[in-house]
């Protein structure tokens, strides 16, 4: 059994609080000890970019075309489209 999105939230957004505790912590401690206080910090910042940044990453891709992403030649021309529908929309208001 899969576990759901929402439950997947909560624990990358436990995950994120747990390594700003760990950051807040490793601050904390600077003027005590200062090389166990580099090891907080360090291990926070590394589990933020290592860990959960990635975890993110992954969760929020999920289902998603990377095609619809790219920069080619169909997209560059919907692209286009939608922003010559948002000049005609705001010229109109501004007529008004």
């Amino acid at each position: 059994m899969k576990p759901s999105r929402k439950v997947l939230r909560y624990a990358l957004l436990a995950l994120f609080l747990g390594s700003l505790g760990i950051i807040f912590y490793g601050f904390s401690l600077k003027a005590e000890h200062l090389a166990q206080a580099n090891r907080y910090i360090g291990a926070g910042t590394v589990l933020i970019f290592l860990v959960t940044m990635p975890l993110f990453l992954v969760l929020e891709s999920r289902n998603k075309q990377m095609k619809d992403y790219l920069l080619n030649e169909e997209n560059i021309l919907k692209m286009r489209e939608n922003q010559s529908k948002k000049t005609k929309k705001h010229s109109k208001s501004l007529k008004k």
